[in-house]
């Protein structure tokens, strides 16, 4: 029998949950390898496609109230109602203790982190989940860093960890898993892909 890989196998909505870190306005002043713009509609597309395919999130900053500032409010309007934001203190998320337990509290094997910075608020909380037995994914294009320098950094030391990198759009649409199911509307509609609206409009025109 062949052993297990976790690079081998798929994400579903049972076997998956999303952690973003971070995603806070201070921080994202500083991005500069992805344009700000991008970078919000898709860690937002992303918790909206959680929430539609019922993956649970675990959504945390760092000393929000005297460095980095609140969570950006278009992922904040994006959220689930009632999801808790958790504040911390430590460089990396998976080192807090309330973190750690919301995250083991989901049951899911497989984690998608995203978070800014890359390097460090995604990459170190993956790169631990790793060590501890998890299977780690980083949504590259949610996350977002100080300098071109810094993220090439981040992506080879997760690589080199074993952490697994993809997009946002991929690991949700690998989670549907099939187009045919009820709520394949609302997942493309929540990751808000340019061609995914031209997709509908011609659907829709061979329906007419």
């Amino acid at each position: 029998m062949n052993e297990r890989s976790k690079f081998l196998e798929s994400i579903t909505r049972e076997n998956a949950a999303v952690v973003l870190v971070d995603h806070q306005v201070g921080l994202l002043s500083g991005v500069r390898d992805i344009p700000l713009g991008e970078l919000k509609h898709n860690v937002v597309a992303l918790a909206r496609a959680a929430t539609v395919l019922g993956i649970p999130l675990v959504v945390t900053t760092t000393a929000a109230d005297s460095m980095w500032g609140p969570t950006t409010p278009e992922l904040v309007q994006a959220l689930p109602a009632g999801q808790k934001i958790i504040d911390r203190s430590t460089v990396n998320a998976w080192h807090d203790g309330p973190v750690r337990e919301a995250i083991e509290a989901t049951g899911r094997q497989k984690l998608i982190f995203a978070g800014v910075s890359l390097e460090v608020c995604a990459a170190l909380p993956a790169i631990a989940a790793t060590a501890a037995g998890h299977d780690a994914y980083v949504a590259v294009d949610a996350s977002g860093t100080f300098s071109q320098a810094k993220r090439e950094a981040g992506l080879l030391r997760m690589q080199q960890a074993g952490v697994i990198v993809s997009d946002y759009a991929t690991l949700m649409v690998e989670a549907l898993a099939d187009n045919a199911a009820p709520e394949s509307g609302a997942l493309y509609a929540a990751l808000d892909m340019p061609f995914a609206v031209l997709v509908g409009q011609i659907s829709a025109a061979q329906h007419a």
